[in-house]
């Protein structure tokens, strides 16, 4: 049976087979380690779950609003309102089946054919394959390892045409590591009241996960004169360990997640009913479990730099978020897919290739692992770089 084109088109995402494969040769037996994850090793706080618990026994079992629960929606947007600096109301936000989802929403409602989104590269996976599902076309703008992955804004502007219809900000990012600072952004919003055509959508999924002395800046705050055209993507996978949960929000000009909500609700409706209530606990509830998590992180990134830092023919922009590195071993002389299967066959280390982000001289360490896998990673990793030959290029 033919597929249709976009579906032929569309590619798996990259992480989640590494990631299975590395399970599948661990249950044949082989000695793996995997620093692909991108979820956090840790367990969902005890209140969080034993407020979903005690909605199940309550009987939240039914269909309830494709857009989510109301207390959970008015929850969030006092969230953005207090924490983002975005002024939003309930009926500015819909409840999503992960953030995925919520970027989904909005580029099926937002994107017609033909349409630009304009997207830094290294980027996360999903969005250009979610643009390709709208009928849109990807334009990149690069950003490399030796110019610590910042923006360039003229460069940025030159490729803007009329076509170009949304732009988007990961901040902190997926897979650099790199957190926007607040200079840079309200560079980004003079740029975008330039250009009054351009919307922008701000992933801050990783808003929480920071290192010491940095500081999470929401463009939403910095630029309330653009709120008309700026998309909020979040949730709740990466700050509280909720990844199996699925929740993530969607927030933005009432117009557009009204139709988001509409999609929505003719395909997979409200998300699951009592795991709200799970999202509501952890929004209303203390942030201790947070804050342990991301000193955690903290310590296990700084780890996984250091480590890095230390290798010949690496090159490392350190990060200062999420919980990855993102380090440029292009001296090596082997494009990223190579370098990653060679790195899996012989030393059973498994890594993501920066192929799948944008950038071939790169790859992705996670560090939401223990930190003795982080230092059993490093050791393969040192290894293998001992078998081959010489970088080409001096580091």
């Amino acid at each position: 049976m033919k597929l249709s084109a976009r579906a032929a088109a569309l590619k798996p995402s990259l992480t989640l087979a590494i990631a299975a494969k590395a399970r599948r040769l661990s249950a044949e037996g082989h000695d793996i380690c995997s620093l692909s994850a991108g979820e956090p090793d840790f367990d969902t706080p005890a209140f969080i779950r034993d407020a979903a618990a005690a909605a199940l026994a309550a009987g939240a079992t039914r269909y309830g609003p494709a857009a989510g629960e109301p207390r959970l929606r008015e929850a969030i947007a006092a969230k953005l309102s207090s924490e983002n600096g975005m002024a939003v109301t309930a009926d500015q936000v819909l409840v999503t089946n992960g953030g995925k989802q919520a970027i989904y929403n909005l580029f099926q409602v937002l994107l017609d054919p033909g349409d630009e989104v304009l997207l830094p590269a290294p980027y996360w996976l999903s969005y250009p394959e979610m643009a390709a599902l709208a009928g849109a076309r990807v334009t990149l703008l690069p950003c490399s390892a030796a110019d610590g992955f910042r923006l360039d804004l003229g460069a940025l502007e030159a490729l803007i045409t009329p076509r170009t219809r949304l732009l988007v900000l990961n901040t902190p990012s997926n897979p650099t590591g790199v957190v926007l600072q607040k200079d840079e952004l309200e560079a980004i919003a003079a740029l975008l009241r330039r250009q009054p055509h351009v919307a922008v959508m701000c992933d801050e999924i990783y808003e929480h996960l920071l290192a010491p002395g940095q500081r999470h800046h929401s463009l939403a705050a910095l630029a309330p004169d653009l709120a008309d055209r700026l998309f909020m993507v979040n949730g709740f996978a990466k700050g509280w360990a909720m990844t199996g949960w699925r929740l993530g929000y969607l927030a933005g000009p009432q117009a557009v997640v009204k139709a988001a909500i509409a999609l929505q609700s003719q395909s997979t409706s409200n998300v699951c009913t009592f795991a709200q209530y799970g999202a509501l606990a952890a929004l209303e509830g203390p942030r201790d479990a947070v804050w342990s998590m991301a000193e955690r992180f903290s310590a296990r990134r700084r780890s996984l730099s250091e480590g890095l830092q230390g290798l010949p023919g690496v090159v490392l922009v350190p990060p200062t978020g999420a919980f990855y590195a993102f380090p440029d071993v292009g001296a090596w002389g082997l494009d990223s897919v190579t370098f990653c299967r060679r790195l899996l066959e012989e030393q059973g280390l498994a890594l993501v290739p920066g192929a799948a982000f944008g950038d071939d001289r790169c790859v992705r360490l996670s560090c939401a692992v223990s930190t003795a896998t982080i230092e059993d990673g490093l050791n393969r990793f040192h290894r293998f770089l001992a078998s081959l030959e010489a970088p080409v290029v001096a580091c």
